[in-house]
């Protein structure tokens, strides 16, 4: 992946391959000043000229996709068409932790009522003096909206981008439970389709309900079948492989899972979610939107069905980062077979300093103190162990003890008692857990998408 450069006094230049960044580091031309995303400081440059660059998001209730591209046109002599160009030179997946906040809120708030109950049982009950400010949004959701606009603030210090562009999605949960209720125009369109299959593929995790195969051709099944009175609402929609599908046939799913009665009630009760997801999507949008605004920016914005037509036409595998480079008009993607980097929202710890049990009890304490021999949990840290059972180099992100021997959680697994001595510091904390994913399997890729 494109490596970021700043000039002398901090600026942001316009990203390096790898190899030049390694020429610059042992030339003693330039300094590292993170590991992710890498970025490197000229020492002997202030300025220069820079490109266009535009960032891409694709956002989504779990994890939002980020594409910064370099875009270019082309114009045909004969016809005049312009063709948009974009190159792909860094990708990244940001995992929202809304999730976690949301489990941490109802601990919150089960402690409060306990509480409450044992020692203002007597006081009056308050009510109607609550109120939320416009444009409110619960903090699992809000978590969203601001981890992302602080990753765009952050790239925006390392990368000259001029432009952003956003995929305005809009799931009409109405429509996606009786789609025939906007009509026939509603289903019409080049278009038309993506977003029902699109919400199918998340919602079923791209495999077959029936035989759990992945990385194969999907179709659209229904539950129920139409010969026997099922609709097209999407809970009587789910995703099958073509054997599945044409084993079934016309079979009502009892009788053809009555063997396998714990798959049944699986489907059955899958095919009943609620559209969590989607609310989460459409509560967000629009404040996203207007987050992306305030940074002075050109701000596109495109839908989702675009978005998966952009993919499809242009035969690019299924990918969150893929998925931003497709965001908005476009005629080409190149240079997209790169790794990616993986960014984990992990938050900055906690301010309770006692652990409880299921009862609410206390079962233990943490440490007052963030820091340990220098070292705080969350840190990107490199330990050599030259001998023992944990012989060997472990990177990853540390947790640290009182006692000085810290847990390691690599990319693979987590690697406990390993003694500060050992440890040294490649990156402090900042909220994020990073990892390196490598280039998508092209074929396989496209197979399950």
């Amino acid at each position: 992946m494109a490596v970021f450069v700043l000039d002398k006094q901090k600026r942001p230049l316009m990203p390096c391959t790898e190899k030049r960044a390694r020429l610059l580091l042992e030339r003693g031309r330039a300094v590292v000043v993170r590991l992710a995303p890498f970025t490197i400081r000229l020492k002997d440059r202030i300025g220069g000229a820079t490109q266009p660059l535009r960032l891409k998001l694709d956002p989504g209730s779990r994890v939002t996709g980020l594409a910064l591209v370099r875009e270019s046109e082309t114009c045909d002599r004969e016809t005049g068409a312009v063709e948009r160009l974009e190159h792909g030179l860094w990708f990244g997946e940001l995992a929202h932790r809304g999730q976690a906040i949301r489990e941490t809120l109802g601990q919150r708030r089960h402690l409060r009522r306990a509480r409450r109950s044992r020692k203002t049982r007597y006081r009056a009950a308050r009510f109607l003096n609550r109120t939320r400010r416009t444009g409110w949004l619960p903090p699992s959701v809000q978590h969203r909206v601001e981890s992302t606009v602080n990753w765009v603030k952050r790239l925006r210090q390392l990368a000259p981008i001029t432009a952003l562009s956003q995929e305005l999605v809009r799931f009409d949960t109405q429509a996606l439970q009786n789609p025939e209720i906007s009509g026939v125009e509603y289903q019409q369109g080049e278009l038309a389709g993506y977003e029902v299959r699109e919400y199918l593929l998340e919602k079923w995790h791209r495999t077959c309900a029936y035989c759990g195969a992945t990385g194969v051709p999907l179709e659209i099944e229904h539950i129920v079948p139409r010969a026997r009175g099922g609709s097209d609402r999407v809970s009587n929609l789910t995703l099958a492989c073509r054997a599945c599908n044409q084993r079934k046939g016309n079979q009502p799913v009892e009788a053809f899972l009555k063997r396998q009665p714990a798959l049944l009630r699986q489907i059955q009760a899958q095919a009943q979610a609620p559209l969590q997801d989607a609310a989460a999507v459409n509560a967000t949008r629009w404040a996203l939107l207007n987050a992306l605004k305030t940074t002075g920016l050109l701000v596109e914005t495109g839908s989702g069905g675009r978005t998966k037509f952009n993919r499809t036409r242009l035969d690019l595998p299924k990918t969150h980062a893929l998925d931003a480079a497709c965001v908005g008009a476009v005629d080409q993607v190149r240079d997209w077979n790169r790794p990616v980097l993986a960014i984990r929202a992990t938050g900055r710890g906690t301010y309770s300093r006692t652990r409880l049990d299921r009862f609410g009890f206390p079962r233990g304490y943490l440490i007052r103190e963030k820091r340990v021999h220098g070292f705080q949990t969350g840190d990107w840290v490199r330990a050599e162990v030259p001998a023992g059972k944990r012989a060997g180099v472990h990177v990853g992100r540390v947790a640290v003890r009182r006692t000085g021997a810290f847990n390691i959680q690599t990319q693979d697994a987590t690697v406990q008692g390993i003694s500060y001595r050992h440890c040294r510091v490649l990156q402090r904390a900042d909220g994020y857990g990073y990892a390196f994913q490598s280039k998508p399997d092209a074929e396989k890729a496209r197979r399950a998408a």
